[in-house]
């Protein structure tokens, strides 16, 4: 079999092939339709391969194993929500951005179920273990800029987005079990509670 890119230890790391980037981003999108579908588990490389209408040995080219797929295709959902939420925040004023940040978090996860379901999978599988400030520190820093920007006593952004960012997985895990729920009412509910206790 051939020796795999990312096995190479001969001199430095060759850049990828256009053919080869989009091969690996072939290979990104089936893991995260499968993952979300049929979960971490139900998910096999030869089923990744099938999906992609590739061989196992093909997709072994590109990625050592089953788990640093589902790590890349963890890295790309969490890039592209990432990247939208930043967007929508750095668009916003200031004052403004924690509300930014609620209604695009939600309307991000609504909007692209499968991400929200490939985002819990790695989770749930150690893929996506990370520092506790990676996930409220950004927000705590959003929080504090709308509070000085609001005049407002800086109060304890800390525990100000630990709250919301539970709030918004217990929003988002809703529509998953209901998509009937009504996320976009819920977000604007929360932005009321957030205004509230920024202000505390």
């Amino acid at each position: 079999m051939a020796k795999r890119r990312d096995e190479a230890s001969e001199g430095p790391r060759r850049e990828l092939t256009f053919t080869e980037r989009a091969r690996r981003g072939q290979l990104i999108e089936s893991t995260i339709e499968l993952v979300a579908d049929n979960g971490y588990a139900g998910t096999s490389l030869a089923g990744i391969a099938e999906h992609a209408g590739i061989t196992k040995a093909a997709v072994l080219y590109h990625f050592p194993s089953k788990d640093a797929l589902v790590r890349d295709a963890y890295g790309h959902v969490l890039g592209a929500l990432v990247s939208e939420i930043a967007a929508v925040v750095g668009a916003a004023e200031v004052a403004d951005g924690p509300a930014a940040y609620v209604r695009s978090m939600i309307g991000y996860l609504r909007d692209h179920p499968r991400h929200t379901r490939m985002i819990v999978e790695a989770m749930s599988h150690g893929d996506g273990d990370h520092a506790s400030n990676a996930r409220w520190g950004p927000l705590a820093e959003i929080i504090t800029a709308a509070q000085s920007a609001r005049g407002v006593r800086a109060g304890d952004a800390r525990t100000i987005a630990i709250i919301v960012g539970g709030a918004i997985d217990a929003i988002v895990a809703e529509r998953l079990h209901d998509p009937g729920y009504d996320t976009v009412t819920a977000a604007e509910r929360l932005v009321q509670i957030v205004d509230v206790a920024l202000a505390l």
